[in-house]
């Protein structure tokens, strides 16, 4: 019996797996950064020149640089939360509930999942859409190109919304994060890809101009009513700060990551290389963008009336940001199909729907994960066609995610971990930081529910003309 089992590595063997029984992890501090970026740097970031055109010169560099500074911070006690008690030995938390469970546990745990889903699932219908308006201007682009930048080129967005769900039920059958490092590397060159352009165009526009565009103050009334300012500009916080928030995923990054060295310590230099990169682009591209159109600034510098030519370049940097989406989306959603699949897999062990994998070549085939995740796909794409504007949802959504698990939970668990004092310095100032961006969040859900009620007086079903 010896004999035969001879060359057969066990279960436990350092060379395949990890001590948790679980493969080997394989992430690197390069693969983990990525994967932030992905995340983080999404097409938001081309709508920055707006936010800032509602702050100003002064404030929206700033707020800018105070939501960098808060999210490397919060992002920094998250990662200390990977593992309970050591950072070396201790238990691993694979998931950022999981974290909540050994850190805070009881009904934290229930209103934390709730509101990590409800974001995911908020933001796959978010990315779905504002794919849709890329492929829609590179179409108009084309069609301007055409016709004279003055043609109307009106194009239905439904049949975009489609095509990208259909790429997405094939790319969500990745089944976890470790398979994904290559599709965000992809996604990551993408973001810096398409935000160069604009930032390109800016310059280029800003030199054509032969000034700099933009107040003090940003937007000023006379040209908005002061109740306009004032929700423009609690939208404005809004999108900045969603801009960076990631921590809902932070932990299942760090599942990724191979030690030594310790997870929390490769996890703090991805963090740290992916707030800076996040940053100075944002910066760049709001402000430079700020620059070139001033107060009049659009919402989406590539695909929303911003610049017009050359089309080749736009229609360049419009499928850089589909191929970016289509990365990200999978990033987000990976954290919602892992916990679906596991709940199912917990309570119905015997089902070998759920658990057997079918073995095709080099690819485990499950099908229970084939029929879920297509589902979901479908679902999401379904929404967005019949709500097109839900980009003000998801900024609802956005808001009232940002503060619990960007900041609350983080700030909360890192006490609870490190046994921080009640009263002590330290433990009031985290306690100040929750607090002020709790009213952050709901001076950006009220600006959004104004955004919202706007978009409800045009609204029309499944009319996704752009």
């Amino acid at each position: 019996m010896v004999e035969a089992t001879k060359d057969v590595l066990p279960r436990n063997s350092s060379d395949l797996y990890d001590e948790d029984g679980r493969p080997k992890r394989t992430g690197t501090v390069w693969t983990a950064s990525a994967h932030i970026i992905t995340a983080v740097i999404g097409s938001g970031v081309l709508s920055l020149a707006w936010a800032i055109a509602q702050l100003g010169w002064v404030g929206g560099p700033i707020v800018m640089l105070m939501f960098s500074l808060v999210t490397y911070y919060t992002s920094i006690l998250l990662c200390a939360c990977y593992r309970s008690g050591d950072s070396v030995t201790g238990k691993r938390n694979y998931t950022y509930m999981d974290a909540i469970q050994s850190n805070l546990g009881g009904v934290k745990v229930k209103i934390c999942g709730i509101v990590q889903y409800v974001n995911l699932f908020g933001t796959a219908i978010g990315y779905t859409i504002a794919s849709a308006i890329s492929m829609i201007a590179i179409q108009r682009t084309t069609c301007q190109h055409t016709h004279g930048e003055n043609a109307s080129c009106h194009v239905n967005g439904n049949p975009y919304m489609i095509a990208f769900g259909v790429i997405q039920i094939i790319f969500s059958q990745i089944p976890d994060f470790d398979q994904l490092w290559w599709l965000s590397i992809v996604a990551a060159v993408m973001s810096f890809a398409y935000s160069s352009i604009g930032l390109g165009l800016g310059i280029s526009k800003v030199a054509q101009n032969k000034e700099i565009k933009g107040t003090i103050t940003g937007v000023t009334i006379g040209t908005v009513t002061p109740a306009q300012k004032v929700w423009r500009t609690f939208q404005s916080l809004g999108n900045i700060a969603f801009a960076y928030s990631y921590s809902m995923i932070l932990i299942e990054i760090q599942d990724t990551v191979k030690s030594p060295p310790t997870e929390e310590k490769t996890m703090r230099k991805a963090t740290l290389i992916s707030v800076a990169v996040t940053t100075l682009f944002y910066m760049l591209c709001g402000c430079i963008g700020y620059a070139a159109f001033g107060d009049s600034s659009p919402g989406n510098l590539l695909a929303a009336g911003g610049f017009l030519n050359p089309f080749w370049l736009l229609d360049i940097a419009n499928l850089a940001i589909i191929i970016h989406l289509v990365g990200a989306y999978q990033v987000y959603c990976q954290p919602l199909f892992s916990f679906v699949e596991k709940e199912a897999a917990r309570r119905f062990p015997e089902s070998e729907f759920i658990t057997n994998e079918i073995k095709i070549k080099s690819f485990n085939l499950n099908l229970f994960r084939l029929v879920w995740r297509t589902l979901f796909v479908i679902t999401t794409t379904l929404i967005s066609m019949l709500v097109p504007f839900f980009n003000d949802v998801l900024g609802l959504l956005g808001a009232i995610g940002f503060w619990p698990l960007t900041v609350y939970f983080p700030v909360e668990m890192y006490i609870a971990q490190k046994n921080v004092p009640r009263w002590s310095t330290r433990w009031v100032c985290m306690q100040v930081l929750s607090l002020a961006c709790l009213f952050v969040s709901l001076a950006a859900a009220a600006g959004s529910v104004v955004g919202i009620s706007t978009d409800l007086k045009t609204y029309k079903p499944f009319k996704t003309d752009f």
